[in-house]
Parts: structure tokens; C-alpha cells; sequence
């Protein structure tokens, strides 16, 4: 059954889109979602294909015409396979991208081509304060190296033989409707050999497993989501090369300071009377102690900033801000004497202290009416 999408929308184009934006796109999506520059991923090498077939169509100008008028059914009729123009130009953009041929013939990389890629990816967890202020930090890696002793082919004495299934391509040729299109050879994974007996010491697996301690620098500000790229320290390849370390960072919550990309909040409980009569408090921030000034008559939530006290930017170095925000406590129980004192204080305040009254006095005249 053949899988239903849209041509336009597989190519991100209007539907009036010109054969020089249609070139453009199909080069554009092509390169990026090429198997060769997506090797472990299986969704990449599906889009791949979906982009041939849309381009194959919308190119030529019959078929499109078909396409539009009455969709993929109205292909059926149509002819299957490439028409000598629309193959052209896929062979006239890939000559110029990838310099080879999409749809047949031995790959130049086939024999070149390693069992696994060349860059690790970790993630590391840090404390609150490491990602504040930096940090050293030596963590253990485990990464992959050819195998020195079938040079990275798997097969004892580096002895290979051609894959009969696919004539030492590397690539297989497979068929969608008149889509002709290539994909990796799944018995020998695109390398073009195979092992004529397996390497004792690796197994077949062309490569071993190693272990290193690996010294890294953290710089200040680095958040959640942010990565750090750690040069020559991946996979050992069969020339000798390393790749890349990738570590993905991971930060911890703090008990008290609330992180908002380079802003640092803390909530900071006082009692009401420290409200109404606006104290002041002593508050910790990421660079020591500060004092809060209340003012008369705070109110909940409110909030106090201080510029300059947040996290450093990881790039700029520029600090965020420090940001105070009031919760106002209230007592749970009260004693006799403690309900006596806030009687009188609430006297004191005569009108002002029931402003519910005045407020409410001209509702309940209206509704009074109402009933007569």
C-alpha cells in the first residue's frame, strides 16, 4: 500500500511554486536528509526517499499537472519510473553534492566506511553551584577503537571478501511505485565486504571497548539543554583519528534559588507584621548575604530586584538579575491576649478597618429594591 503525503508539503513549497524553487528545495532537503550524513537514523533515510519521489513528480511537468488536478491517483496512469529529464537533474544535483550516484554503481566510501560513528554523546548531572560558578571535572568515558588486529573489518587477518548481495555497492537498489531509489546494503552494512571468518579478538564486531578518565572545564552559567564539545576525545577510528565528545549538561535544583535562564529567584517568607511595618531582612544570594528593605504596607508576592546578582551568561559573561519575591505569613493559632491586642488594633482603625461596609452598603439598598 502506498504511504499517502503531500508532494508540496514534503518539499515545504506553495502549491504555485516555480521549477527554480523546486530544484532549490529538493537540493536543500536532499543534503540534509542524504543517508550518508544520517547514518544511525532510520527516519532521516524514510524522508530521504519521500523527497526523491515528491521531486520526481513536481519536476516534471505532466506529472504535476496530473498531481494537482486529481492527486496520486491520477499518476497511475501516468507511466512508472523517471523521466529522462527528472533523472537528469537528480544526477546533475547529486554529482554536484555528494559527487557519485544515488541510484546504482559502487560506492567510492563503501570500503572506507566505518561500523560506527565517529562522536560520543553523554549526559552529565551538575550540582546547582558547578553550573553557577564552573567547575574541573574528571569523568570516565568508555568509547570505542578499531580493532588493531583485523584493522577494523572484523574478519581474522583483515581477509574480506566481496558481499554477493549487493556486488560490493554497499547499496541496494529498491523500488516505490516508478520511485527507483538506493539504500545500504543490509547484509553487509554497506561496506561491500564481508568477513570471510570472524577476528578473534574483536569477534566480528571490528571494534573493542576502552576506558578513559577524561578532564573537562565547565565554564560558568552553563544550564540544562546547553552542551560542551570536547575535541579528539570519540571513537578511535581505523586511520587513527578521534572523534568528538558531546556531553549534554543536566542541572540539579537548589533547595532554596530557583533558576530562569541567567535570573536567580528565592522566595523569602515574612510575617505580616514585618509587612505592614516594612523591616528589614537579611536574604542569601549565589554571591553571599544581602539586606532586603521592606516598605511599609508590602504586599504579597511583591517582588525586589537586585541588577547584576544573577548567573553569568555562558557566552557573554554578562549577569542576569537576583530576583526577591515576598510570601506574607499569617499566624495559625492565636492566643487570648494576642486576639485582644488585634481587636483594639483593629478598632483603632475605625471605618478603615471594615472597608467591606462602605463598599457593600449602596449593593444592599439595590437589592432591597428588588424585592419590593
Amino acid at each position: 500500500m502506498q504511504e499517502e503525503f503531500d508532494y508540496y508539503e514534503v518539499l515545504q513549497l506553495q502549491r504555485d511554486a516555480t521549477t527554480v524553487q523546486i530544484k532549490k528545495a529538493y537540493r536543500k532537503l536532499a543534503l540534509k536528509y542524504h543517508p550518508d550524513h544520517n547514518p544511525e537514523d532510520p527516519d532521516a533515510e524514510h524522508m530521504f526517499k519521500c523527497i526523491n519521489e515528491a521531486y520526481a513528480v513536481l519536476s516534471d511537468e505532466q506529472k504535476r499537472s496530473l498531481y494537482d488536478r486529481y492527486g496520486k491517483q491520477g499518476l497511475d496512469g501516468a507511466g512508472g519510473g523517471f523521466d529522462s529529464s527528472a533523472m537528469d537533474d537528480i544526477m546533475d544535483i547529486f554529482n554536484s553534492m555528494f559527487g557519485g550516484n544515488p541510484f546504482g554503481g559502487r560506492s567510492r566510501r563503501a570500503q572506507d566506511k566505518e561500523r560506527f560513528a565517529r562522536d560520543i554523546e553523554v549526559e552529565l548531572a551538575l550540582e546547582f553551584k558547578e553550573a553557577i560558578f564552573g567547575t574541573q571535572k574528571d569523568i570516565e568515558i568508555t568509547y570505542k577503537a578499531s580493532c588493531a588486529a583485523c584493522k577494523g573489518t572484523g574478519s581474522k587477518d583483515a581477509k574480506v571478501t566481496m558481499c554477493n548481495y549487493c556486488s560490493g555497492a554497499g547499496q541496494v537498489m529498491m523500488r516505490q511505485g516508478f520511485v527507483q531509489f538506493t539504500q545500504e546494503c543490509p547484509k553487509c552494512h554497506g561496506r561491500g565486504s564481508i568477513a570471510t571468518e570472524l577476528c578473534e579478538v574483536c569477534k566480528g564486531e571490528s571494534y573493542e571497548i576502552e576506558k578513559e578518565v577524561v578532564n573537562i572545564s565547565i565554564p560558568a552559567g552553563v544550564d540544562s539543554g546547553n552542551r560542551l564539545r570536547v575535541p579528539s576525545k570519540g571513537n578511535l577510528m581505523r586511520d587513527g583519528t578521534r572523534g568528538d565528545l558531546h556531553i549534554h549538561f543536566f542541572v540539579q535544583e537548589d533547595e532554596h534559588f530557583i533558576r530562569d535562564g541567567n535570573d536567580i529567584y528565592i522566595e523569602v517568607p515574612i510575617f505580616f507584621t514585618q509587612a505592614i511595618l516594612g523591616e528589614s531582612v537579611t536574604i542569601p544570594t549565589i554571591s553571599g548575604k544581602k539586606e532586603l528593605k521592606l516598605h511599609k504596607g508590602t504586599k504579597d508576592k511583591e517582588q525586589f530586584v537586585f541588577g547584576g546578582e544573577g548567573v553569568a551568561d555562558v557566552h557573554s559573561g554578562k549577569k542576569g538579575r537576583f530576583i526577591a519575591q515576598v510570601k506574607i505569613l499569617f499566624p495559625k493559632k492565636i492566643n487570648k491576649e494576642q486576639e485582644e491586642l488585634l481587636l483594639k488594633l483593629q478598632e483603632s482603625f475605625g471605618k478603615q478597618s471594615r472597608p467591606h461596609a462602605s463598599i457593600f452598603e449602596s449593593a444592599f439598598e439595590k437589592i432591597k429594591n428588588w424585592f419590593q
